[in-house]
């Protein structure tokens, strides 16, 4: 019970906070650069970098799994589905972003905020999980969780230190 208790110690919180706050950032900035790199890069190209990068794969096992499913998804682009995609990741890079400088700078207006708008991600997220069964998805999920739940313990803690 006490190496429960050291665990959820309050510093011990604040530093997985701190921590997944870091994780979160670079996410969003990935998205951000994603975003831009989707936007601008032609299909063309795009299907020239897959059939590079999944050639020596095929040629090993043609019925690979992850190259065949790169391959398929180039192949299938569509200019729309590219700009949907690019809109996307900027949206949601960006807002991520945004509330994560607002949680590091610990405005207190932006710990509701980020709940509430992590809690739509992930319900987001649990909605295309339905359509694509991607494992990575669950992982993006479960962060988005672990970040609310910190997110609510820090906002707590806040508020007892800072009250109004």
């Amino acid at each position: 019970m006490a190496g429960i208790k050291k665990l959820i110690d309050e510093s011990n919180v604040h530093v997985a906070f701190e921590i997944s706050l870091m994780l979160k950032g670079v996410f969003a900035l990935a998205e951000i650069a994603t975003s831009i790199f989707a936007y601008f890069v032609t299909r063309q190209f795009l299907l020239d970098l897959v059939q590079t990068i999944t050639r020596t794969e095929l040629t090993e096992d043609p019925r690979d799994f992850v190259a065949n499913y790169l391959l398929h998804a180039a192949q299938g682009l569509s200019v729309s589905s590219q700009h949907f995609t690019s809109f996307y990741l900027l949206s949601h890079g960006a807002i991520k972003l945004w509330l994560i400088i607002g949680l590091w700078r610990k405005k207190r207006e932006y710990y509701p905020a980020a709940i509430a708008v992590f809690g739509l991600f992930i319900l987001y997220q649990v909605y295309r999980y339905s359509f694509t069964h991607s494992l990575s998805l669950l992982l993006i999920t479960a962060l988005d969780a672990v970040v609310i739940g910190l997110t609510w313990f820090e906002y707590q803690q806040l508020r007892r230190i800072l009250p109004k």
